[in-house]
């Protein structure tokens, strides 16, 4: 039996914020990890780096005139929180006044710089989402973020208080006279030297605090299933996560007591394609997908009467595509397209913007990211490339074949030429949804400079065609363990479990579900930062600004 004064189960970022802030306080921790040590950082490391914030200094030179009161609007509108939402509703308040000072400011105090350009996301399907751009993009994606914080980590003056133990799965909570005192678990395979123990041992911690920052659920696709929403779960679904965010503390919290809410509002994502080198079983991407591509079913046939176009709402995305045949869906667009607007979300594949090469990042936005969709034509299964849409019909049908639905060849040609046709048409005569939100989108030179003018589909000089199988991809949990502002776990009366709390994604991002229904984007990062931050303050008895 080992002491220390805070445990802190989960390295992702919310864990590492968590850790930081205590080593302030000269608190003793112990960090434990389920997965080996280069996944340090967990899926904050993967992503794209981008983070909600309302009245940032990049908006006002942007002239965007946004603001806490507006944020909080727009989140309200989105959220959609039902009357016992009390907490979250909570955290919902607290973030959008706290954005720029605790998170902001708190990144930037630590070496932490942003793109010039905001962008514009979730800018809601027939009214307001973000009524301005509010997602502020790492310089270095989130690769930089994580890195930035652990180097803080290692040269902080108190960096010997704190161990950090790899492979290490909590599986239960000690507990005394009404009060958790610690955790205990088991070593998974080589703990890669990291601690005196021996791979596959057990270990028990006492500690005055137990942290949980393990995640959520949708690495499990078992869970994602089974916690679906409404309707039923596509046949195929794609692995965005990690297979260790599986909800086990979630389970373990709950057999201490703990109140767990919403698992069943999840953020997944409509554009998932296999990665071309997989990790783990069903390991997927997610795509940003282009805006004038053209959205289709798996016959062929253009999804509608709303078209569907990205930046406006993702859930609807989800949701529409769900509804579809086989609940997945076909993206056609051509060469060109693919050149200017499609991109990958997250650190693995922008390496110009995650290596800092502001002259590489500057090329491919004017020339088009080659190597990005050259790769994927090559070694993603659900690219299919062709000179002719028969050709192209023929290659969907021959690698969907273990689908029992068939792409009507004729079907497809008649809605690209209708497209094209409305692509073409002189624009004070041009009468598609579609191309109506492009001009939209194109209003804002964040956008303009990633989104094509007017460029059909079949032209000579785009080729060859390009059409992408994309399904539903797991990603993030909007629920989770309910918390009180001072991330302390809750019990199923409401009130405060002693001596045990939860960041992150394993408290949903704060209270159990900070977002409600749906998210405004960039939340999930800043709410893990503020979260830790949260919790490191009550810990220590400081308070944060």
């Amino acid at each position: 039996m080992e002491r220390t004064q805070v445990v802190i189960a989960g390295a992702g970022l919310a864990g590492i914020v968590t850790a930081l802030d205590l080593l302030d306080s000269g608190r003793k921790i112990i960090m434990l990890e389920r997965s080996p040590s280069f996944r340090l950082g967990g899926l904050a490391r993967d992503s794209f780096g981008g983070i909600f914030i309302a009245g940032s200094p990049e908006q006002k030179r942007l002239g965007i005139p946004d603001s806490a009161d507006q944020a909080l609007k727009d989140w309200l509108a989105t959220a959609c929180f039902e009357k016992s939402d009390e907490w979250p509703r909570r955290w919902a308040e607290l973030y959008t006044a706290a954005s720029r000072s605790s998170v902001y400011d708190y990144l930037q105090g630590h070496g932490i710089r942003f793109f010039p350009f905001v962008h514009w996301v979730e800018r809601g399907l027939f009214g307001p989402g973000n009524t301005y751009p509010r997602f502020h993009m790492v310089w270095g994606t989130g690769k930089r973020l994580v890195d930035r914080l652990l180097e803080r980590l290692e040269s902080h003056p108190a960096r010997k208080n704190l161990e950090i133990r790899f492979l290490h799965k909590v599986t239960g909570l000690l507990s005394s006279h009404g009060r958790i005192t610690g955790c205990n678990g088991v070593i998974e395979g080589n703990a890669e030297k990291n601690s005196a123990f021996e791979a596959g041992g057990d270990f028990q911690i006492q500690a005055d605090h137990v942290v949980l920052a393990s995640g959520g659920i949708g690495g499990s696709l078992e869970k994602v299933r089974e916690f679906w929403g409404q309707g039923n779960p596509p046949a195929t679904i794609l692995n965005g996560s990690y297979p260790t965010a599986d909800g086990l503390l979630h389970d373990v919290a709950a057999s201490a007591g703990a109140r767990i809410t919403h698992l069943n509002r999840m953020w997944n994502y409509a554009a998932g394609v296999r990665h071309p080198r997989p990790l783990f079983e069903n390991h997927g991407l997610s795509l940003v997908p282009p805006k004038t591509a053209l959205w289709v079913n798996a016959r062929g046939q253009r999804i509608g009467p709303l078209p569907l176009i990205t930046a406006y709402d993702t859930k609807y995305l989800v949701d529409r595509i769900c509804e579809e045949p086989g609940g997945y869906s076909w993206q056609i667009l051509n060469r060109k397209i693919a050149l200017k607007e499609l991109a990958v979300s997250g650190s693995e594949f922008n390496d110009a913007i995650r290596d800092r090469r502001i002259f590489a990042f500057l090329w491919t936005l004017l020339r088009g990211n080659k190597k990005l969709v050259d790769d994927l034509c090559a070694h993603c299964p659900d690219f299919i490339v062709a000179s002719s849409v028969p050709e192209l019909v023929e290659k969907m049908n021959r690698t969907d074949s273990t689908s029992p639905l068939r792409v009507d060849g004729e079907l497809l040609k008649q809605e690209i030429e209708k497209y094209d046709r409305a692509i073409l048409t002189k624009g004070s005569f041009q009468n598609d949804e579609q191309l109506r939100r492009i001009q939209h989108l194109r209003r804002y030179r964040g956008d303009r400079l990633r989104t094509l003018k007017k460029q059909p589909i079949v032209a000579r000089d785009a080729l060859p065609l390009i059409a992408i199988r994309e399904s539903i991809l797991s990603r993030k949990s909007l629920g989770g363990i309910q918390t009180n502002l001072d991330c302390a776990v809750l019990d199923r009366s409401g009130q405060p479990i002693a001596g045990l709390l939860a960041v992150g994604e394993a408290a949903g991002f704060g209270g159990g579900g900070i977002h409600g229904k749906a998210a405004l984007e960039g939340t999930f990062l800043g709410g893990c930062i503020l979260t830790g931050r949260r919790a490191a303050a009550a810990i220590t008895g400081r308070t944060i600004s």
